[in-house]
């Protein structure tokens, strides 16, 4: 069996391709980073660092690593059971043609044997924007033959993978909690039977419950722990003040949550405490500048801080604390992250509110507006 991942990353080492290797796979890591690729065909393994309360190493076999922009990964494409990708939403569109082109190749050499592709990332139906990336790329006679022969199950990830530096370059420090959900119902085929794989009927409800409860918790610990100096989550969940803030945010976005999906109250609720207990592991120092980056992309209407505030606002709950945590991005200044730069940018050039609905999707009208607006100048009382 051969799995394809695309992003030879900490993530896509730390994670997936861990979780296919582990599951029996050769893993075929897709990359453009030269010295990471050749590492791995010198290796053909690295460790897998657990850095919790149960410490452990694993070892991870069986690899190895091509370009992701050479016709080689095209003929690996055509060979392979399973393709997952760890490469952020906004390089999905950057390795959708060479997914193209391997199932057009598939399909001219007459394999019949189903393929299945699954997009690992932070996003809601990040396989499904992956799917339409690629149909773009196929004509009508081999996007009728995809429809059959290849699936393309949404996926909500779950795993911190802070980039720590281990003795070995290759090797990768991790959380001991993970969870892959993944729509059992668009699977084309046998179904793979991959440990740590779990298979849902109702997979939106599981991306919302990670994507508003985990990123929306961790942004928070970053925003409002830089803007009280810290520079790592952990340090920053030690502040009482930015602890509350955490755990009031995931608490109104839970309210929604509740809601929307009729989850269990009080076993969201744990899920909330899991996840605050998870933000103080000690053994992984998680920077807010990584966990914080691209604030532009986590402002989206369909992302992490503003569709957590519109379900609130639209079961007439209380959004106040989401209010500041939108405040709060808005402040973020990592020099080195070119979104941030934007961002400060627009404020000068086109005022707040312009800023707050080009980047939320908002229109300039909404009241919302004019409420992130105040919360970015009452969340500034956080600066130490």
């Amino acid at each position: 069996m051969k799995a394809i991942q695309f992003g030879a990353g900490n993530i896509g080492r730390g994670f997936i391709g861990a979780v296919l290797a582990e599951a029996g796979y050769e893993v075929v890591f897709a990359d453009v980073v030269e010295d990471l690729l050749s590492q791995i065909n010198a290796r053909k393994e690295y460790s897998v660092h657990v850095m919790d309360t149960n410490k452990k190493d694993i070892l991870i076999s069986n690899v190895r690593a091509v370009n992701s922009n050479s016709e080689e990964v095209v003929t690996e494409i055509a060979n392979a059971d399973i393709i997952t990708t760890a490469v952020g939403l906004r390089i999905l569109k950057f390795v959708a043609p060479a997914i193209a082109k391997g199932i057009a190749t598939r399909k001219a050499n007459g394999k019949e044997e189903p393929l299945n592709i699954i997009a690992c990332e932070n996003g809601i139906r990040a396989t499904s924007r992956l799917k339409e990336l690629v149909f773009s790329h196929l004509d009508k006679e081999t996007a009728n033959w995809a429809s059959s022969h290849v699936g393309f199950p949404d996926a909500a990830v779950d795993r911190i993978v802070p980039p720590v530096r281990c003795e070995i370059p290759l090797d990768v420090a991790v959380e001991e909690y993970f969870e892959w959900d993944v729509d059992k119902s668009s699977f084309v085929g046998a179904i793979p039977n991959i440990p740590g794989m779990t298979l849902v009927d109702n997979l939106e409800a599981y991306v919302e419950r990670k994507l508003f409860t985990l990123n929306t918790g961790h942004a928070t610990a970053a925003y409002i722990g830089s803007l009280r100096g810290y520079k790592t989550i952990n340090e920053s969940i030690a502040d009482p003040i930015v602890y509350d803030m955490v755990k009031g945010v995931m608490k109104q976005s839970g309210e929604g949550l509740v809601k929307k999906f009729g989850f269990d109250h009080d076993a969201h609720f744990s899920y909330i405490e899991k996840i605050l207990k998870r933000f103080q592991n000690p053994f992984l120092q998680d920077e807010c500048n990584r966990v914080g980056r691209e604030p532009g992309r986590k402002l989206a209407h369909n992302d992490r801080i503003i569709l957590p505030i519109l379900t609130a606002k639209g079961f007439g709950l209380p959004y106040d604390k989401l209010l500041i945590v939108a405040g709060a991005a808005l402040l973020f200044n990592n020099p080195e992250d070119p979104q941030c730069t934007e961002i400060q940018q627009s404020i000068r050039e086109k005022g707040l509110d312009q800023t707050i609905s080009q980047l939320t999707g908002l229109p300039l009208d909404d009241s919302l507006i004019k409420e992130i607006s105040n919360a970015y100048v009452n969340c500034q009382s956080f600066r130490v």
